[in-house]
């Protein structure tokens, strides 16, 4: 069987919280913390009766990556796991860069990792958009202003920065810093009516300029931006921070325990200070949200920096986002992770606040621990090299047996042909073998696994001495299953299949996509360290029978476990090779 979530989840501080907080009846007939917001947050807030509420939310522009599946089954993992709701939020604040693809892969990937908003029989789950509380975001912003906490800065970007400060000297302040209230509700009415263009203006909170904290010195949290939403199209010429709107947005859907990674901690402070203010001022209720930092995933050997996976899709190093060497969710799916493989990972890696390097082999050990159980077993011949049982008729065919999976003895047998001539491994030859090798080499011999025991009499080398051919003759009396086959002891099992019924296939064999653990670290450009064996495609033969339509997984005896790829088909079988029976990288 498959290995799926644990019966008994492993304690984590993140676990403790959740809790304590329970216990202290922190949420107890809070259903929903929030002010009368958008029909839909009514609605939602209304009819679930949560306990808790945790949120992934993630912006709208490239597709999700394995550190975005730890967060995801991180965060739906705990609501389900406690009684509450998790929601699926899009951050669509930067229309720039977001885009309607991204939000219809995203959803897809969740669903796919094993949580559906949709289904009625998971009712852990909620849908939500930034972008449905601009109108609120808008309003509250007025009420900074209002209340001296926020002004319009005409200053430059470049200005902005300059006056900023550095982690060890204080920021200046803004010769705009204490316009008056009035000039600056009017100056962000313009803004909205797209009266100023980008960059010419900004609001800022007004907290600190000296802070120790730079995120502190007064940050920006609205900017003119004049480019069409994806959902919202040209209603807006202003559009709020992430760092603005995320708190807004947790408080607005009653998020009890906003989890995020390590990178937002020195967000906290401000995140802390605009729920404060916006409580003061009548706008938000209590409880409110309350932000909890944990590690990011970080695997050698890969990058997911957003930004230098797209430069990998635009410049052609790697064929789309659904490149089975990329760390994008859609990338692994056609590799042949499944859910229950990244799951597996994420709770063997537990969580805490320890920035650490996940050596890839994990990941690869969590699907091979997955698979093992229920794929099916086939044979392939990925380097072939003819095998000839001279002692056979030419005609001669018979059937032979083997298990469709060792685990599941109710799965049955699967059926194939034995017949004079064979493909079999190169690798499972040598003229002049090395010291313990037990395959087949002149005077060797092996047993052709599931058939007969054969000893190697010679073999054919073409003009340039490369072996084509390797003559052997098989043993009477020893196919495997029948009574004395194990009399004659051999050290050597190969795999095999009929020349005559072996299906052709290309078979994509990928490996890490860098060859430095860490290739995006410190100054490095990590395109210099882009691994030229990540893939490698051959002509490989299947055993015959097998469905090699979309999707199908195998593990293919003594190589791995292998999948159709999304573009397979009966008559054009492309196979993918998702990870090996063990760690060969060193």
């Amino acid at each position: 069987m498959s290995i799926h979530h644990s019966e008994t989840p492993v304690s984590n501080f993140l676990r403790t919280i959740i809790e304590n907080d329970l216990s202290a009846d922190r949420f107890e007939g809070k259903r929903w913390a929030g002010v009368p917001g958008p029909a839909a947050v009514q609605e939602k807030g209304a009819k679930d009766p949560a306990r808790i509420r945790t949120r992934f939310p993630p912006e709208p522009n490239g597709y999700l990556h394995i550190g975005h599946a730890k967060s995801i089954i991180i965060n739906f993992g705990l609501a389900r796991d406690y009684g509450g709701l998790c929601h699926l939020r899009f951050d669509d604040t930067n229309p720039e860069k977001e885009d309607q693809e991204y939000v219809d892969t995203i959803q897809d990937s969740v669903k796919w990792l094993g949580f559906d908003w949709e289904n009625k029989d998971k009712n852990y789950c909620n849908l939500y958009f930034a972008s449905d509380y601009f109108e609120y975001m808008y309003e509250f912003a007025i009420a900074l202003i209002k209340n001296g906490d926020a002004y319009i800065d005409q200053q430059s970007p470049e200005e902005m920065r300059q006056t900023r400060g550095t982690l060890t000297e204080p920021g200046i302040d803004s010769p705009w810093r204490n316009r008056p209230i009035e000039e600056s509700l009017t100056l962000f009415q313009e803004m909205r009516e797209g009266k100023h263009p980008n960059g010419s203006m900004a609001l800022r909170a007004k907290i600190n300029m000296q802070s120790p904290n730079i995120n502190m010195r007064d940050p920006v949290i609205y900017r003119i931006r004049h480019a069409s939403h994806h959902r919202t199209g040209d209603k807006w010429s202003i559009y709020p921070m992430y760092t603005y709107a995320h708190p807004i947005e947790d408080a607005l859907e009653g998020i009890t325990h906003s989890f995020c990674t390590l990178e937002f901690e020195d967000q906290r402070p401000f995140y802390d200070w605009l729920l404060a203010k916006l409580s003061e001022l009548g706008l938000l209720r209590h409880p409110l949200p309350h932000q909890y930092e944990f590690s990011r995933l970080n695997i050698k050997h890969i990058v997911t920096s957003k930004r230098k996976l797209l430069q990998l899709v635009n410049e052609g190093f790697v064929n789309g986002w659904d490149d089975p060497r990329m760390p994008t969710i859609v990338g692994l799916r056609r590799r042949g992770y499944t859910p229950a493989s990244l799951r597996l990972f994420v709770e063997r890696l537990g969580v805490s606040k320890s920035d650490s390097h996940i050596d890839y082999s994990v990941l690869e050990q969590a699907l091979r621990d997955d698979l093992d159980p229920i794929a099916p077993r086939a044979v392939a011949v990925l380097d072939p090299i003819k095998l000839v049982i001279t002692n056979l008729p030419e005609d001669y065919e018979e059937a032979c047996f083997a298990p469709i999976n060792p685990h599941q003895p109710e799965a049955g047998r699967r059926e194939f042909p034995l017949t004079r001539e064979l493909w079999i491994e190169r690798d499972d030859f040598r003229e002049d073998p090395p010291k313990k090798y037990f395959r087949l080499f002149p005077g060797n011999t092996v047993r052709l696994k599931y058939a007969y025991v054969v000893r190697c009499t010679g073999f054919v080398k073409n003009e340039q001495g490369k072996v084509t051919e390797v003559h052997v003759e098989y043993i009477p009396d020893t196919k495997s299953g029948t009574p004395g086959s194990d009399s004659v002891k051999v050290k050597g099992n190969i795999t095999w299949v009929s020349t005559k019924y072996a299906v052709p296939a290309t078979v994509n064999l990928y490996d890490r996509l860098f060859t430095d653990p860490a290739p995006d670290s410190g100054d490095k450009n990590f395109l210099d360290y882009l691994n030229p064996n990540s893939l490698t495609q051959v002509q490989a033969w299947l055993e015959p029978g097998i469905d090699t339509t979309a999707g199908h997984q195998w593990q293919f005896e003594r190589l791995g476990y292998f999948i159709a790829d999304p573009d397979s088909t009966k008559e054009k079988p492309i196979i993918n090779r998702s990870v090996t029976l063990r760690d060969s990288w060193v």
